[in-house]
């Protein structure tokens, strides 16, 4: 936590706060792509929290370490709202409402409606709040962090919903949702330290990940030898046949120019080959180096 922002006791991320925010998520125990294509985990977090999701694909974690790392990347993302808010007292709600509208969007810091509050015009900001609503699915979230900022009125029921399956493509199962209580884990996040390995430096300039590997597909020692043995297969196919012509034009006393002419495109036809399965060759090698 960033100490050189102003706090107050309304400004810190506690088990109403959380909760508020992860009911307008859902949570994700392994990696997966979201809408955009971006790898996402747990409530909604992608390595640009400074947490690299990436090593869970294919890992699905427990609930608890999920929520660990999400209270963790939740405080960093309320040192933001608490700058952007610097000098004005602002309630439990309206932090939480903030801090919600911030985790979705990442622009508490050049927000129209934050600066028009600042500045007094409330009916003003109350309507600019909900310039920040697109696409459409966003909308009624938009709605309730508004009400939450403005009118005090929480929207959570301390449950969210869980997809606990991943599609071969990486995307959520739709059909695997269900809506499960975790108050009991984020109040243990939220008592907790998070593990060392889980930590990385973050500051407003720049996030630091972890660094991790993620395992890389790998083209196999068999993929080559297979192309090699097709491609000499249709080598010795092609210049057999281009022979074979000839052979054969030469026994039956065929017209020499049609037999040297089907030879010649025979044969034409065989350098192709060749010129082709090197090409094939020098490619599945280049792929074994770029992903081994």
């Amino acid at each position: 936590m960033n100490t050189n922002v102003p706090t107050g006791a309304a400004l810190v991320v506690d088990y109403d706060v959380a909760m508020e925010v992860a009911s307008h998520e859902a949570i994700i125990r392994q990696a997966y792509k979201d809408s955009k294509g971006i790898w996402t985990w747990s409530v909604g977090l992608t390595s640009a929290t400074g947490h690299v999701v990436e090593r869970y694909i294919g890992k699905p974690q427990s609930l608890e370490h999920c929520l660990r790392v999400y209270v963790w990347a939740l405080d960093n993302y309320a040192d933001a709202v608490r700058k952007a808010f610097a000098g004005v007292d602002l309630s439990k709600e309206q932090f939480a409402a903030a801090l919600s509208f911030h985790w979705n969007t990442g622009k508490i810091g050049s927000a129209s409606w934050v600066k028009l509050f600042k500045d007094g015009k409330v009916a003003e900001a109350k309507k600019a709040f909900m310039n920040y609503s697109k696409p459409k699915a966003i909308v009624p979230r938009r709605q309730a962090e508004r009400d939450l900022f403005f009118n005090g009125k929480w929207s959570n029921t301390g449950k969210m919903v869980e997809y606990t399956r991943v599609t071969a493509e990486g995307t959520p199962d739709w059909g695997s949702a269900k809506r499960i209580n975790v108050e009991k884990e984020l109040k243990a996040a939220l008592a907790g330290e998070i593990p060392d390995a889980d930590k990385v430096i973050v500051t407003e300039e720049k996030l630091v990940a972890v660094p991790v590997s993620v395992e890389k597909q790998v083209v196999p020692q068999q993929v080559e030898e297979k192309v090699k043995q097709k491609s000499n297969w249709l080598t010795w196919m092609t210049g057999g046949g281009g022979l074979g012509t000839i052979g054969l034009g030469w026994l039956t006393g065929m017209n020499w120019q049609a037999v040297v002419a089907g030879g010649v495109i025979l044969i034409v036809v065989l350098l192709l080959f060749i010129l082709l399965r090197s090409q094939i060759i020098s490619a599945v090698r280049e792929i074994k180096a770029e992903v081994g």
